[in-house]
């Protein structure tokens, strides 16, 4: 998948293999991968079945540019829902790639046969996450202390 600045690739089993063994091959941010990426990365070795589904994908600069981040889709829908996490790396944070790769991500999955609703978590002591999800269209759903859930749906 190619936005206007970014490519969203598909995690392959050598870059599990690499974020979990900790190898650093060339074409990686300097700072990736970020804990999130570890934890995704320990997901999919676990469930090898989430690689064939697509869902999730490395945010990497176009250009021939280093992998900057995650993005993923926690398939498959549960009643019309998908799931939608992402991160970008520190040294790459501010210059609107989490709202780019979100912003099509959203799109792609809100296409997706049965999928009428994507949601996002999100910590609300993280204001540049918050914002992302609302430049993209997201709105709060609901809030429990610091953490809020965020909905966006298929317009109609």
């Amino acid at each position: 998948m190619i936005t206007d600045r970014l490519r969203l690739r598909c995690w392959t089993a050598a870059d599990v293999a690499a974020v979990l063994g900790g190898d650093r091959p060339a074409g990686w941010a300097e700072d990736f991968p970020a804990d999130g990426d570890r934890v995704i990365a320990g997901l999919l070795e676990q469930h090898r079945d989430w690689l064939a589904a697509r869902g999730h994908r490395l945010i990497v600069e176009r250009d021939g540019g280093p992998v900057v981040g995650s993005i993923g889709l926690f398939l498959p829908p549960r009643e019309g829902t998908v799931e939608l996490g992402y991160g970008v790396v520190p040294s790459r944070r501010g210059r609107g790639y989490a709202t780019e790769a979100t912003r099509a991500l959203a799109a792609l999955a809100l296409a997706l046969p049965g999928v009428h609703t994507v949601v996002a978590g999100v910590e609300l002591s993280n204001p540049a996450s918050v914002r992302v999800l609302e430049k993209v269209g997201f709105v709060r759903l609901s809030a429990e202390g610091d953490l809020a859930r965020y909905g966006l749906g298929r317009r109609r």
